[in-house]
């Protein structure tokens, strides 16, 4: 009696599965995506230029970019920092703490954006502390930064924490038996090993603020040429039916997202080859 030969495929029906996939993803993001370029193709090159080259369009970039830089560079601290807590220390409130690391993701977003805006109000909590020294949160830049930094730091949590808890510990305390101190083994074992999930984390976390409405637009304050950013702009060009306009914005925040996607996929196909060396 012949053994029958295994099959070569991975799960059952996976023809099916992989062409009902695809269906649905051409359906809801790869056809949507096509709509907006053709919309904005047929608007034409000058008509392109004028409105995302304007004046105004351009202080929206200047603002979203600079706002999420902003936050990106405190997500890179606190984001480690919350990773390395929740991976190396054992204490009461742990799993609490763990799941409030989700919380931006479950949280509605306009929620969110009330609830920073009552706090960093100038009669807020923490606003009138800002405000005694002269610092204005609310309606201003840092307060736009505030939010992206809410809505984005699960990223660089959630991307640096597995690496660490699958690091072997057999490293450092080698390196530690060599007298190195505790600095030096973060700086030269630890940290290049979870270097290429800190980077995709921090990529991811910048794609997001560049994106993110719902929790900017109660803080912001919204005044045009100080504290507008795109996503707000293309909401008001829909509103104004100049949807020519929203379309070519909407066009430029996508390629600008298309690329750090693309930069994200390098660096995890990077990540994995790092993996194979080590």
């Amino acid at each position: 009696m012949t053994a029958r030969p295994k099959s070569r495929r991975v799960l059952p029906g996976f023809t099916l599965a992989l062409g009902t996939t695809l269906l649905y993803l051409g359906i809801i993001v790869l056809l949507p995506l096509c709509g907006l370029a053709f919309n904005t193709a047929n608007n034409g090159w000058a008509r392109f230029w004028q409105v995302v080259a304007s004046d105004r369009a351009m202080a929206t970039y200047r603002i979203t970019l600079g706002a999420a830089a902003l936050a990106t560079l405190f997500n890179a601290f606190y984001g480690l920092l919350m990773a390395w807590v929740l991976v190396r220390y054992e204490f009461p409130g742990k799993r609490l703490l763990d799941g409030l690391m989700d919380l931006p993701f479950a949280l509605p977003t306009a929620v969110a954006g009330i609830a920073l805006s009552a706090l960093y109000a100038r009669n807020g909590w923490f606003g009138m502390g800002f405000d005694k020294v002269g610092i204005k949160v609310a309606y201003a830049m840092p307060g736009i930064a505030i939010a992206m930094a809410f809505t984005s730091v699960p990223f660089v949590v959630r991307t640096v924490q597995p690496v660490l808890e699958d690091l072997e510990t057999e490293l450092e305390q080698a390196a530690e038996t060599l007298g190195a101190r505790p600095w030096q083994i973060f700086r030269r074992v630890v940290f290049p090993a979870i270097l290429p999930a800190y980077i995709a984390g921090l990529t991811l976390g910048f794609a997001r603020c560049i994106g993110e409405f719902g929790a900017i637009i109660y803080i912001a304050g919204n005044l045009p040429m100080v504290t507008e950013i795109t996503s707000l702009l293309i909401f008001i060009r829909l509103e104004e039916y100049d949807y020519p306009a929203a379309a070519a914005l909407a066009f430029v925040v996508l390629v600008a997202a298309f690329l750090l996607m693309l930069v994200t996929n390098l660096i995890q196909a990077w990540q994995r080859r790092y993996a194979k060396i080590v």
